[in-house]
C-alpha cells in the first residue's frame, strides 16, 4: 500500500561550465516550484555564475575537474531538500514532468527515480539507439543516493527501490557537430581511455578496427539507430569515430609501440573480411525484424546464420 506523506522540499543542483546560452533556459523551468537551486559553477570565463544568481543565491564556485561528477555531488552535499533533481543546463522540466514530480514526491514509495530523455540533436528529436528512451536516475532522496565519481557514464548509486517515471526531461544534447567531436576529444575518450588503462588492458593493432566497427554495428543496427534515418546513420558514424579516439589515445599512453606483423597487408585483409561479415551479420537481423513475408524471413535466417 502507498503511503502519502506531507510535502516534500526539492533541491534542484547543477554543475555548470561555461553555459552562459543556457543557464537561464533551464532554471525558469524550475524556478517558482522546487525549493532551492544549487548551482557549482567550474570557474567558468563566461557570465554563466552571473546569470544564475538571477535565480538562487546558492551559487558556488570551484575548479572544473575532469571527473565532473565531482562537482555535481559538492552540489547534492551543499542542498537541504529532501529530494535532489539533478539537471544539466541543456535540460528543461516541461509541465507533464513537473506535475508528475510535484506528485511522486508525496509517495512513500520508492528512494528514486529514472526519468526519461527527449534527446534533440542536430534538430530532431532522436528515438532510437543510445538516446531513447534514455533513462537517467536524476530524482532520489538526499540521504539515499550519492555519485561514485568514478566514471563520466556512471549514474547515482541510491540505497532502497528505485522506480520509474513516465514523462520526459527534454535535452537540448548536441546542437552541432563541433560540439559533438569537442565532447569526444575533451570528455568521454579521456574518460573512456583511464577506465581502460586502470583495468590493465592494453590494445593491439586490429582494435584500431575493431573498435570502431563493434561501435558503429552497436549503435547502427543493434540499437536500431538506423530507424533514424541519415541522423541516425551520422550519429553511429560519430560514435565509431568516438571509439577510434579512444583506441587512438590507449595506444599514445602505450607509448605508440610500434606493431607491424609479417604479412601486415593479408591480415589487415582478414580483418576487414571479419568486418564485412558482421556488417552482413547485422543488416539480415534488423531486416529480419521489419519483414513479414515468411520465405524472405527464411531467407535473412540463413544469410544471417552463413555470416555469423
Amino acid at each position: 500500500m502507498i503511503e502519502f506523506k506531507g510535502m516534500s522540499k526539492i533541491s534542484v543542483i547543477l554543475a555548470v561550465f561555461n553555459e552562459e546560452e543556457n543557464i537561464e533556459a533551464c532554471l525558469k523551468t524550475v524556478k517558482g516550484w522546487v525549493d532551492e537551486i544549487v548551482v557549482v559553477d567550474g570557474s567558468s570565463s563566461d557570465k554563466t555564475a552571473e546569470l544564475a544568481k538571477r535565480y538562487t543565491k546558492r551559487v558556488f564556485i570551484r575548479d572544473n575537474p575532469v571527473m565532473f561528477h565531482k562537482n555535481k555531488q559538492y552540489a547534492i552535499d551543499k542542498a537541504t531538500g529532501d529530494w535532489i533533481l539533478y539537471l544539466d543546463a541543456d535540460e528543461r522540466v516541461e509541465k507533464p514532468l513537473r506535475e508528475e514530480i510535484l506528485k511522486i514526491v508525496r509517495k512513500d514509495e520508492f528512494d528514486g527515480y529514472f526519468i526519461p530523455r527527449k534527446n534533440i540533436i542536430f534538430g530532431k528529436w532522436i528515438k532510437n539507439s543510445l538516446w531513447h528512451p534514455d533513462y537517467n536516475l536524476r530524482l532520489f532522496r538526499r540521504d539515499k543516493g550519492r555519485l561514485p565519481c568514478k566514471n563520466v557514464h556512471e549514474q547515482p548509486e541510491v540505497k532502497g527501490k528505485v522506480g520509474r517515471l513516465e514523462n520526459y526531461l527534454l535535452h537540448y544534447n548536441y546542437q552541432t557537430v563541433s560540439q559533438f567531436v569537442r565532447h569526444i576529444n575533451d570528455r568521454y575518450s579521456e574518460n573512456d581511455r583511464n577506465v581502460f588503462l586502470k583495468e590493465g588492458k592494453k590494445v593491439h593493432w586490429y582494435d584500431a578496427v575493431r573498435f570502431p566497427v563493434n561501435d558503429f554495428f552497436s549503435t547502427f543496427f543493434a540499437r536500431q539507430g538506423y530507424k533514424d534515418g541519415l541522423h541516425g546513420l551520422v550519429l553511429s558514424l560519430l560514435q565509431a569515430f568516438s571509439a577510434l579516439v579512444t583506441f587512438a589515445k590507449i595506444w599514445e599512453a602505450q607509448g605508440f609501440k610500434e606493431e607491424n606483423p609479417t604479412n601486415f597487408l593479408d591480415k589487415m585483409r582478414v580483418e576487414l573480411k571479419y568486418s564485412r561479415k558482421g556488417f552482413t551479420y547485422w543488416w539480415a537481423n534488423s531486416k529480419l525484424e521489419e519483414t513479414g513475408n515468411p520465405f524472405k524471413k527464411l531467407v535473412l535466417r540463413f544469410v544471417r546464420k552463413v555470416s555469423s
